[in-house]
């Protein structure tokens, strides 16, 4: 495996860690502040407030985005298995 090789392999490891996270971070962010901004408006300061809402706006994003989620990591994974002999020979 050369230098490149390696780069070009990292590479593509934190773009699919962006691919996956991205859906599941950005719903809990648009959670937050919507959760945020309704705090600073009705002068509400409860802790479980601003968590429970993200907690379930995730594990529902999880719920509808799983199966891409699944699939996309997976796909990953085999096209990394088949390029193995490329890189030991």
């Amino acid at each position: 495996m050369t230098p490149e090789d390696a780069i070009e392999l990292m590479r593509q490891a934190l773009w699919m860690l962006l691919l996956v996270s991205a859906p599941l971070l950005l719903s809990a962010l648009f959670v937050g502040l919507l959760v945020g901004m309704f705090q600073a408006a009705t002068q509400i300061n409860e802790m479980t407030l601003s968590f429970i809402p993200k907690i379930v706006v995730v594990f529902l994003m999880l719920l509808v985005a799983g199966p891409w989620l699944l699939q996309s990591m997976i796909d990953f994974s085999r096209r990394l298995f088949m390029e193995i002999p490329g890189w030991i020979g």
